[in-house]
């Protein structure tokens, strides 16, 4: 389903623009934060982070911008986006399908647990030149998994397989890249959204985002 049409989106680029999210629902997003917080907040939060990306994710230059979503869209969700729906099965599986809806590439995919992103830090993957240079974009997490992963010719065989959610999946993924013979160029490593200490210091590094503000209100309640 297409949640608007692309011309409401941002400015026009080389690249799809995937993001992977699930729907802000209590006791579903965001377990690791409860406690301290409530299984609402924890969901408030997840809409908060996923709001900032989306809007980060629009004001950056893409050919298109897809939601691949689990769950249903929301009052979130800006204009600009198309919306589908991910498959069944591990999280390797779902980024594998998200990849191979993209007819073309390049496509670049983020998570949305980042609100820290910025049109400025996709900048480097965004550029068409850079596509000239690198045949994959890779963004390491903290945590040891990754936040972004482009593909200058979408192949999902890249991802299944991949052990997820271990503290070793970033290593194996750019592994599994550089083995298949790509040229992988590197984003700066970002911190995860996972617990309440994650929350904090991703909150400092975006003071101006949602996500710190709902932060700020919650904590000082």
């Amino acid at each position: 389903m297409s949640a608007t049409p692309l011309s409401a989106a941002g400015p026009s680029g080389p690249a799809t623009l995937l993001v992977i999210a699930k729907e802000p629902v209590p006791g579903r997003v965001k377990t690791r934060l409860t406690p301290p917080f409530s299984p609402q907040q924890a969901a408030a939060l997840a809409e908060a982070a996923l709001t900032d990306t989306l809007d980060a994710v629009r004001r950056a230059p893409a050919r298109r911008r897809v939601l691949v979503l689990d769950g249903a869209p929301g009052c979130w969700l800006p204009p600009g986006f198309e919306v589908v729906p991910q498959v069944a099965g591990g999280l390797d599986e779902r980024l594998a399908a998200a990849f191979a809806a993209c007819s073309e590439g390049p496509a670049l995919l983020v998570g949305m647990d980042t609100p820290q992103l910025s049109p400025e830090l996709l900048a480097p993957a965004l550029d068409p030149a850079s596509w000239q240079r690198c045949d994959a974009w890779f963004g390491p997490a903290a945590d040891g998994g990754f936040w972004a992963l482009g593909l200058a010719a979408p192949n999902p065989s890249l991802l299944r397989g991949v052990p997820m959610s271990t503290s070793r999946t970033g290593q194996v993924q750019r592994q599994r890249l550089v083995d298949a013979g790509l040229r992988v160029c590197d984003l700066p490593p970002l911190r995860d959204v996972d617990t309440a200490a994650d929350a904090a210091a991703v909150a400092a590094e975006a003071p101006g985002s949602r996500f710190a503000a709902l932060l700020t209100g919650f904590t000082a309640s």
